[in-house]
């Protein structure tokens, strides 16, 4: 039967979202499975706002897309809803998508950006950018040189240079070359001259017209009359500067560790320079070094091995703040990366014997790097972090459907071109809604929890296990056959039998059905009829009596009793 709209029933049964039927004297109708199981879940306020929605669309007569919230605090879903009018006032279809977990990644990058900033505003004195019209369009807020923002908006950025100082005429602000730590010498507002050094590029069109300029300043003053300290200073700031615009150019905040460790080693005079990470490690694996737990590994300069940093490093994880040490023919200093007041990582150089005792500008120069190494580390791990919750699953950490179709699909490339065999299996739970409405959703949880363990320890690490959404599981044994599946198969329908007791009745005891789809590498398949192999014998399991798994038919098979 075909619904106002000319889509079958069935292609709505088969839609992965909820869809509802808003009547016109305000009731709401689930239009298929998802939509039973989501309706049960609305408070009444919730199916207020989805009923408010849809007579926006039938008032106005046309299909419309708006954003409904629904639940409160931890559970709070951001929907994004279509409503699509039935001709003769018949009602609305609603058709809702989940953008939660968008709304969650974009807020994530949000802050990301803006522990970005923070770094940028730490990292200066000043940082500016002008427009076409030769005019600031961002200063500080906190102002410069001791204008307020408001003073050094309304100036002229000519009207900030010293004229005996001015070379070839050039503005730093209103750069038409890049502009690398120059030195320029700037009027403060009481009249004063400052020295700051100056980085800036110019901003361009697309076809080639200036736009105008961004830069950086650190003023220098203070220690210009000082000749000895100048240098040192210049020295530092030339590091700082070149770490801090190599961390404003690049996106990859492991390529920013890897700027800084050979930007810090080459001012320094190191001939080695290794940054490392705090990470929760065992000892003995791959990623731990030498004997010391807790660290890995992040970017290095020079070819020496992390390795030997073992000693510096448990001598940091002990609690010490800086460290200098005698190693062989090199001197090493070390100090910990940190980020609020905690510790997050090391920075570790080296250098030959004869260059040297280390200096107080040096062990300055390597504390003040490692702060800001920390602040980077801390974004390297947000941003990780971000990723990591973009793939996998919210509740069990098992990959997510996006991210399992893809492994899926890498799986059978490789197999395409270099041959092998692997088994898809579809595993969904039986009798699971039964546990969600008798117990609670917190015991539903939990026992997707469990699942999630039993389908851990019976597969390996090579393999790839996803929930796929509600109480449906998806396994890719890598490298296996049938024989190894129905091994697999029977171990997790022999340990789900331990849960019985956490049914939600009698009756209806928690279980499993499973459908089972062998890769065929002589086959002209694609990962759509893999799927479909597998989630058809899944249901003919179902069909069965459940608690059971099936055998999907071959590939050519299964095309010759297909109607």
């Amino acid at each position: 039967m075909a619904s106002p709209l000319g889509v079958s029933a069935a292609a709505l049964q088969r839609y992965e979202e909820a869809v509802f039927c808003v009547t016109v004297d305000g009731r709401i109708e689930p239009a298929n499975p998802v939509a039973k199981e989501f309706a049960a879940r609305l408070a009444p306020e919730d199916i207020a706002r989805f009923v408010a929605a849809a007579a926006k669309s039938r008032i106005a007569e046309r299909a419309l897309v708006d954003m409904v919230d629904v639940g409160a605090a931890e559970r709070l879903q951001n929907l994004q809803v279509t409503l699509v009018p039935l001709d003769q006032g018949r009602g609305t279809l609603l058709f809702v998508r989940d953008l939660t977990l968008d709304t969650s990644l974009r807020l994530a990058l949000v802050d990301s950006r803006r522990r970005y900033k923070d770094f940028i505003d730490i990292s200066t004195d000043f940082a500016f950018e002008t427009g076409p019209d030769q005019r600031f369009t961002f200063v500080p807020p906190r102002g410069a040189l001791g204008y307020s923002a408001d003073g050094l908006m309304a100036l002229e950025p000519a009207a900030l240079m010293v004229g005996d100082h001015i070379v070839n005429g050039e503005v730093p602000f209103l750069a038409r070359r890049r502009i690398e730590s120059e030195e320029v010498w700037l009027r403060r507002a009481d009249g004063r001259s400052a020295c700051v050094v100056v980085s800036a590029m110019p901003l361009m069109s697309k076809d080639g017209t200036w736009m105008g300029a961004r830069g950086v300043c650190r003023d220098v003053t203070e220690t210009r009359d000082r000749e000895a300290t100048l240098t040192r200073v210049r020295n530092r700031e030339r590091v700082l500067t070149r770490i801090v615009r190599a961390f404003r150019d690049e996106v990859d905040p492991e390529a920013m560790l890897g700027v800084a460790a050979e930007a810090l080693a080459k001012g320094l005079g190191a001939e080695h320079c290794h940054i490392f990470r705090s990470m929760p490690i065992e000892v003995g694996t791959a990623s731990a070094i030498g004997s010391t737990p807790g660290f890995q590994w992040a970017a290095r300069y020079g070819d020496l091995e992390p390795a030997q940093a073992a000693s510096v490093l448990s001598t940091i994880a002990g609690g010490a703040g800086a460290v200098e040490l005698l190693l062989g023919e090199r001197q090493v200093l070390a100090a910990p990366a940190r980020y609020q007041g905690d510790s997050n990582g090391a920075v570790v150089l080296w250098r030959p014997v004869e260059r040297g005792t280390w200096s107080d500008d040096d062990r300055l120069l390597i504390g003040d790097i490692a702060n800001q190494v920390g602040i980077t580390i801390e974004q390297f791990t947000h941003h990780e972090h971000v990723l990591r919750i973009s793939r996998t699953d919210a509740l069990t950490g098992l990959l997510n459907r996006g991210a399992f179709m893809e492994a899926l699909r890498r799986f059978l490339g490789r197999l395409k071109r270099d041959g092998g065999s692997g088994v898809l299996m579809y595993v969904d739970l039986d009798n699971f809604k039964a546990v969600n409405d008798m117990r609670g959703h917190q015991a539903g949880d939990d026992m997707l929890m469990q699942i999630r363990d039993i389908l851990v320890q019976h597969t390996r690490p090579t393999d790839a296990i996803a929930r796929l959404g509600g109480d449906e599981f998806a396994v890719w044994l890598n490298g296996a056959d049938l024989t190894i599946a129905k091994t697999r198969a029977s171990q997790f329908l022999e340990r789900i039998k331990a849960l019985v007791h956490l049914s939600g009745t009698v009756d209806k005891p928690i279980g499993m059905s499973i459908g089972i789809a062998a890769w065929e590498p002589t086959a002209d398949e694609d990962l759509d009829g893999l799927l479909a192999r597998a989630d058809a014998a899944m249901y003919q399991a179902k069909r069965g009596g459940k608690g059971a798994y099936t055998i999907a038919a071959p590939p050519k098979a299964a095309a010759e009793a297909a109607p």
